[in-house]
């Protein structure tokens, strides 16, 4: 029997249960779920694509080996990103090489709210050609900030979980990132980048970002 869990935010807790009691295809979706993003989190600091991958899939293999445990896990996403950060550098310690980020970045652009010309629609793609050039622009750890928030969809709290460092440092990445990306674009074209405000952008800190 299909079991259909999909989330793009969150696992739900019935699937990481079928998960524990060994049903494959359930194990099959919670792979699913996953894989993509932390494909590309380990691809960010290992920089390269077999390596990532094998990476992932040692991730995976060590989740269904203790599948038992799984149901027990407080959040499952943060487990996830926290062990391939883990194996990643467990890597590039191997390999004596330094962890640096790969750009897999976007962000949202507004055009004026007036009705969109074809003309604004024609340059669509070369605004977006632009953005990721600013975003390869940035310093590696604001870029990897910035593709776990925007990219990944994670929360601050998370990602400060994720990576050991504090929400303000966080916050700190996010308005540099923002601010870089806007000068840049800004600078290429007539009609102005309206910078959201960091936080509010995706999922973010709970309101009540003293619990776990």
């Amino acid at each position: 029997m299909e079991h259909e869990y999909f989330s793009n935010d969150s696992c739900p807790p019935e699937l990481l249960q079928l998960v524990s009691n060994g049903d494959q295809t359930a194990f099959r979706q919670f792979y699913a779920l996953f894989y993509k993003r932390l494909y590309h989190f380990a691809l960010a600091l290992v920089k390269t694509r077999e390596s990532a991958d094998e990476i992932v899939e040692d991730v995976f293999v060590r989740i269904w080996q203790k599948k038992e445990d799984l149901s027990t896990i407080r959040n499952v996403r943060v487990y996830l990103y926290t062990a391939t950060k883990n194996s990643s550098l467990n890597y590039l310690s191997q390999k004596a090489r330094q962890s640096i980020t790969e750009p897999f970045d976007h962000i949202h652009v507004d055009l004026n709210d007036s009705a969109v010309t074809p003309e604004q629609i024609l340059i669509t793609a070369e605004i977006h050609q632009k953005i990721q050039k600013a975003v390869e622009a940035l310093p590696p750890r604001c870029k990897m900030i910035f593709k776990l928030v925007r990219e990944d969809g994670l929360r601050y709290k998370e990602i400060a979980e994720i990576l050991n460092i504090s929400i303000n440092t966080i916050d700190a990445q996010m308005a540099i990132a923002v601010k870089r990306i806007s000068a840049s674009i800004e600078s290429e074209f007539d009609f102005p980048i309206r910078n959201r405000k960091t936080r509010p952008t995706g999922p973010q800190p709970d309101s009540s970002a003293t619990n776990g």
